[in-house]
C-alpha cells in the first residue's frame, strides 16, 4: 500500500501528476539502502522532479537537494507531471538496478505505457476503492483535489479555503498560496504546479 495512491481529480489534471516512491523493506533489503537511496534521488534531481523528498529531510520546499541526499534513509519520492520524463526517470533506474522497491503512482493506462516504454514489466498493481461512509462529510471535490495530494493527511482544508480566499483577494499569488501548502506535506509528494492551477480555479469561481 502506498500515501500515494488516493489523488482525486480529472483525467486532464491527473495526467500531469505521477510520484515515484523507492523503498528499503526493514529486515530485507534495508542493509546497505542509504547508498542506494541517494543515487535514486540523484537519478530523479537529473530529471527536474516538481517536489521531491522524505519525512525524514523535508522536500524541496524546505530543504535543498543537498541535505535531502545526505539524510535520506529507508524511502524517499519524487514528483513528475510527464509521461516522457517518467520512462526516463525508470529507464535510469533499471539500469541502476538498485536492488529496491520501486512504486510508480498515477493514472493505471499512463504508468502501463511508461513502464512499457522503459522495458519494464509491472508486478503489482494497486488500486484505489474511494472513500467509504458518510462522505457528505467529505469536504467538496475541489478541495479534496489539493488535499489528496499529502497522502499523510498534512494539508489541512480550512488552509486551503484560506489561501483560496487569499488569492481572490489579492493578497497572495496562487503560486504562493500552492508552495506554501507544498511545505506542509513533509514527504514531496504534493505538486505545486498543479496545485496552482487547482487554487486559480478556485479562486476566480464565483463565491
Amino acid at each position: 500500500m502506498t500515501h500515494t495512491l488516493h489523488r482525486r481529480g480529472t483525467v486532464q489534471s491527473l495526467e500531469r501528476d505521477y510520484v515515484i516512491l523507492c523503498m528499503a523493506a526493514v529486515g530485507v533489503n534495508d542493509e546497505g539502502s542509504t547508498a542506494k537511496l541517494q543515487e535514486f534521488i540523484r537519478i530523479c534531481m537529473r530529471h527536474n522532479p516538481l517536489n521531491a523528498g522524505s519525512v525524514h529531510v523535508g522536500n524541496m520546499y524546505t530543504s535543498s537537494a543537498d541535505k535531502m541526499i545526505e539524510g535520506v534513509q529507508r524511502h524517499v519520492h519524487a514528483v513528475f507531471d510527464r509521461h516522457e520524463t517518467v520512462t526516463q526517470v525508470l529507464k535510469e533506474l533499471k539500469e541502476a538496478d538498485l536492488g529496491l522497491s520501486v512504486v510508480v503512482s498515477g493514472l493505471l493506462d499512463a504508468v502501463d505505457h511508461c513502464c512499457e516504454e522503459a522495458g519494464l514489466r509491472r508486478h503489482t498493481v494497486e488500486l484505489s476503492l474511494g472513500v467509504w461512509g458518510k462522505v457528505e462529510k467529505l469536504e467538496s471535490q475541489e478541495v479534496l483535489e489539493v488535499t489528496t495530494m499529502c497522502g499523510h493527511g498534512l494539508v489541512a482544508s480550512n488552509l486551503v479555503k484560506t489561501l483560496v480566499d487569499d488569492i481572490r483577494n489579492g493578497r497572495k499569488t496562487a503560486r504562493q498560496a500552492s508552495e506554501e501548502i507544498a511545505q506542509q506535506c513533509v514527504c514531496g509528494i504534493f505538486n505545486a504546479p498543479r496545485a496552482e492551477e487547482l487554487l486559480k480555479s478556485m479562486a476566480n469561481r464565483p463565491m
